[in-house]
């Protein structure tokens, strides 16, 4: 960072990933802003510049070295797991300012001495205390998936035995005994102790939406563009299994669209003013990443301008709408993305969104990571 870029950052304010301190005395209040950084998407700490004129005071040679055993204390003695920063000073108008690059963590969740959990909300930070948030910490980390989870009120009588059986015979070429689901089950990491996962259910569940009734697809056909307007042409909620969720969700998009001619004959059929291999892309895409911490339903929307595809959580470990659009992908889900190529359409090469997109360029991706979601918007052709 030079000199012209430091000021165009302070030109800028306080962010979530930006933040300034006209100096620092405390180890463990400084740590907990390490711990806010860490456990969110990173940061950067100017110290020397006033927070509230964003003034550049400037720090002495002194408080220069103070400040670097200071830091280090507090990123190391003050924080559990060990954060490791960068430090810069950049002088401008003979006043120093020092630079601290706190990187995203990959052992979250951070804590401070006292064991509490900070995340940044904006250019502020916040006690997280829900199990929901610090199980989506350790999931990001690694250490947690949700799909593994099992559900405590089910049993192995709450699996579609057919439906398991035929997939397995279609897969593997090789029947199951009936006595043997459950071993086989456990073998795919679908089931634990008599009890089934998340994944299981989704999979080859019986009555899902009693097993897990958060995890359904909310679809809402609109009058006009405006979310706000309470008067809709439909409404209905899709429940089932991932396949059937697919099915669901695919004909309630496709039936409100229209078909254009786009040059055909008058008697033929027409095409879809989208394709379907973009309503296939996305929605498969939606029900395989979503985040199954969050206890909500993927959101169709269906407007006269716009189709809208929302899935619970944000974009995981650091992808961003760019690398989206590049083909890039993380799995959230590994043992429902495994699965996915036998019972959706779905390749699991990252190219599903790049079909997409060639079709369709005009797609467009929000990773909203303040509201926990990711939104997918398909504009509609204008109706000439």
């Amino acid at each position: 960072m030079n000199a012209i870029e430091l000021l165009d950052i302070i030109s800028k304010g306080e962010t979530s990933q930006v933040q300034f301190k006209a100096n620092v005395t405390n180890e463990q209040s400084i740590a907990q802003e390490m711990v806010a950084f860490a456990n969110t998407k990173g940061g950067t700490i100017l110290i020397g510049v006033d927070d509230k004129t964003w003034d550049i005071i400037g720090l002495t040679d002194d408080d220069l070295r103070r400040l670097t055993n200071l830091l280090v204390n507090a990123s190391s003695q003050h924080v559990k797991e060990p954060i490791f920063i960068e430090t810069d000073t950049i002088e401008y108008e003979g006043k120093k300012v020092l630079i601290v690059n706190v990187p995203e963590g990959i052992a979250k969740p951070y804590k401070d001495n006292d064991g509490i959990i900070f995340m940044k909300n904006g250019a502020n930070k916040r006690k997280v205390t829900s199990n929901e948030e610090i199980s989506r910490l350790l999931q990001s980390s690694g250490y947690l998936y949700a799909e593994e989870k099992v559900i405590n009120h089910s049993s192995i009588d709450d699996i579609n035995t057919q439906k398991f059986k035929s997939f397995y015979k279609a897969k593997y070429k090789e029947a199951i005994e009936a006595d043997k689901v459950e071993k086989y089950l456990q073998n795919l990491r679908l089931s634990t102790d008599d009890k089934i996962t998340i994944a299981g259910a989704l999979l080859f569940g019986d009555k899902v939406e009693k097993l897990i009734p958060a995890f359904f697809i909310t679809a809402i056909w609109f009058r006009g563009n405006d979310i706000t307007n309470t008067e809709y042409r439909s409404s209905k909620n899709l429940t089932g299994t991932l396949d059937e969720l697919y099915r669901e969700g695919f004909d309630f998009i496709v039936s409100k669209l229209d078909s254009l001619q786009a040059g055909q004959s008058f008697n033929s059929i027409g095409k879809l003013e989208i394709p379907e291999i973009v309503i296939t892309e996305l929605l498969v895409n939606a029900l395989i990443h979503r985040d199954y911490f969050i206890n909500d339903s993927i959101k169709i929307f269906v407007f006269d301008n716009r189709i809208e595809i929302i899935s619970p959580g944000k974009l995981p470990n650091s992808l961003t709408e760019e690398q989206v659009r590049r083909g890039v992908r993380r799995t959230r889900n590994t043992i429902i993305a495994s699965f996915a190529p036998d019972i959706l359409e779905y390749r699991g090469a990252g190219s599903g969104i790049l079909r997409a997109l060639q079709e369709y360029p005009s797609i467009n991706f929000i990773n909203d990571i303040e509201g926990e979601q990711f939104k997918v918007i398909i504009p509609r052709p204008e109706k000439k």
